[in-house]
């Protein structure tokens, strides 16, 4: 097994210690091709998969290792509908086109569940997810949204839990009310990545890793994607970098900004049953949101602290003190792992999909809520290139508003506002 850490990313993540990581080369040639795919996390890798399997000649550059972004380091999580609730939307869109959001992520949770099956990933899948309320006055939301997605969305795995049933199914009294949604759930995510991979290129897509793009560019009515090593012309092109690469296209860095986001991975618990029982993932209502789940070797991965500056401190110091506030009794529990990457938001918390050009199009900006959005995001992309559906307008017709301050402002004006509503949730 390599031992390996990303260079773009602070500490060895739990995931990377249970899988074998293909290496593919770096790019040291020209290539001709349809598409060419920036990108190696579940975006691009689904891409490119799908390109390939219809025949599209595809090419894919990763700047380090596919899955060091968020795709190979994030909680898990799978979720259900889009980053926001179908009443945030519907009060945005109306309620026709935040019905067709809704059922869009449902299509992405489908696909997600029947491609693993069909092309035998194991990622560990494990079903139910736990939304809870960390303050007592939240209570309410939760309880009218599982209503909405029952009655409005046609949803009924969403059911409403009160604080005792809450605190039996966390593990925990912290919290006062929530959800339980038992048809979504959560994977080990480099699990997926590695799957996908392997499949992209046994298709006949070509994965290149170490090959970070230095300039995009138009020759000749083709586009040429330029790194140190060769270059790739291409008739089109995705950019799926998502938090990373925001210096390849003005556009995007207006509108996806990267978050770091930490997790922590203990020993196998001495208890597990004590945490978590019935093996749900659990996400809770603060805006620095804190994500946690079990694992198949009953480990506790517990996601929290965000950060908006390059500091990322002592990880494991800032990740023990969350778990302790939730389980007490893990107050002196041992983490063998941990670790941050970052995660692209948009100013909406929807993802960003946008044509740059002829030919370029970005895909990006999941705000923590890509597991199943992004692969699905990529098939998508696929079948709009193929000529089968172009479900991808339903997110590319998303009015998103760039991140206000200009280049240079824009990060001290995020670190402001983000300060801010972390002190809303110790209020």
């Amino acid at each position: 097994m390599q031992l390996y850490q990303s260079p773009i990313s602070p500490g060895r993540s739990w995931y990377e210690d249970g899988i074998e990581r293909p290496a593919f080369g770096a790019l040291t040639e020209r290539i001709d091709t349809d598409v060419v795919v920036v990108g190696g996390g579940f975006t691009g890798l689904s891409a490119a998969l799908h390109l390939a399997r219809a025949g599209v000649g595809v090419v894919l550059l990763e700047a380090h290792r596919l899955g060091d972004g968020a795709s190979g380091r994030n909680g898990g999580q799978m979720g259900t509908g889009q980053r926001l609730w179908p009443a945030e939307l519907e009060a945005l869109y109306g309620f026709a086109r935040s019905k067709a959001l809704f059922d869009l992520a449902e299509a992405a949770k489908r696909h997600l569940l029947s491609f693993m099956a069909e092309n035998g990933i194991d990622a560990d899948y494990r079903a139910g997810q736990l939304s809870v309320a960390h303050k007592r006055r939240y209570v309410a939301d939760y309880r009218e949204q599982a209503e909405v997605l029952a009655t409005r969305y046609g949803y009924g795995d969403a059911q409403f839990m009160d604080a005792e049933e809450t605190a039996a199914r966390v593990g925990s009294k912290r919290y006062f009310g929530g959800i339980r949604d038992t048809g979504t759930g959560h994977i080990n995510p480099m699990k997926l990545v590695v799957g996908t991979a392997r499949l992209a290129g046994e298709a006949g897509a070509q994965l290149f890793e170490a090959s970070a793009v230095t300039a995009i560019s138009r020759q000749d009515g083709r586009i040429i994607v330029s790194t140190a090593g060769g270059e790739v012309r291409a008739e089109r092109a995705l950019i799926a970098t998502n938090a990373s690469g925001a210096g390849l296209h003005p556009e995007t860095a207006r509108h996806i900004l990267p978050i770091s986001s930490f997790i922590g991975a203990t020993e196998p618990l001495a208890e597990p049953e004590r945490v978590l029982p019935g093996g749900e993932s659990c996400d809770d209502s603060r805006f620095v949101v804190r994500y946690f789940r079990k694992s198949a070797d009953n480990r506790l991965l517990f996601g929290g602290r965000e950060a908006y500056t390059s500091a990322t401190g002592d990880i494991a110091s800032h990740i023990r003190r969350q778990i302790a506030e939730v389980y007490p009794h893990l107050a002196g529990v041992r983490l063998t792992h941990a670790w941050g990457g970052s995660v692209g938001i948009t100013l909406q918390r929807m993802p960003f999909v946008r044509t740059l050009g002829p030919g370029i199009t970005a895909i990006g900006g999941f705000s923590g809520h890509g597991v199943m959005l992004s692969n699905f995001a990529g098939r998508l992309y696929a079948e709009r290139i193929i000529g089968l559906t172009d479900q991808l307008s339903v997110l590319e017709q998303l009015d998103l508003g760039a991140f206000p301050g200009g280049r240079l402002l824009r990060t001290p004006l995020l670190f402001l506002a983000m300060t801010w509503f972390s002190l809303r949730d110790r209020l």
